[in-house]
């Protein structure tokens, strides 16, 4: 009797330390992938700050684009927002699929300035602009990376929150589903080519 009830007691032990386990294995994972967002985060935030910047500069030389840069700023205002909602909660998918959007809409206002810029020879020989130019493209190498790393972290969340038996703690416990950083439009994904050169 006594070892029946010893052999009880160490399963329900080993079945609580597993238990336990898991559910810290995912809070780690979670946090993993929240820790890199808050890296795209900070990308993003440069990115914002530098083009108010780059297009007040361009605006003396783009006074006939003035559409082109009022969609820049748009885009760039509705940017910074998603950004800022996905940031409070980046295990929210809802967030980052807005956030993916939104940079989507400011990848192609962008893709539409530097094609606007080229235009103009004046604009594209002004080492201010230049520099803001290559800080942005800079920043956007940067913004691939750090997005490159929470696409991973989210990927062995996501893998380890569906295997069985983790799934059944996963979802007792609210460990939901996020979603990974993507640019949704094709074209958007194409690195945005900036010419520096004089003319």
């Amino acid at each position: 009797m006594n070892m029946e009830k010893f052999i009880v007691l160490a399963l329900i032990g080993g079945l609580l330390i597993y238990m336990i386990s898991t559910y810290n294995h995912l809070v780690s994972l979670r946090n993993r992938f929240k820790n890199a967002f808050s890296q795209i985060d900070v990308q993003l935030q440069r990115r914002h700050d530098l083009i108010p910047n780059l297009v007040e500069s361009a605006r003396a030389y783009l006074t006939h684009e003035r559409t082109t840069l009022e969609q820049v700023m748009m885009a760039r205002n509705n940017a910074t927002a998603a950004t800022a909602a996905a940031a409070r909660n980046p295990g929210h998918g809802k967030a980052i699929d807005t956030l993916s959007a939104a940079e989507g809409v400011l990848d192609k206002a962008m893709g539409r300035f530097y094609a606007v810029a080229e235009a103009y020879p004046d604009l594209k020989a002004d080492s201010a602009i230049s520099q803001l130019m290559e800080e942005l493209s800079s920043t956007e190498n940067r913004v691939g990376f750090a997005r490159q790393a929470y696409n991973d972290a989210v990927m062995v969340y996501h893998t380890y929150r569906e295997q069985f038996p983790s799934n059944l703690i996963a979802g007792f416990c609210g460990f939901t589903a996020t979603r990974p950083f993507t640019t949704e439009d094709p074209a958007a994904r194409q690195a945005v080519k900036v010419n520096l050169g004089t003319p």
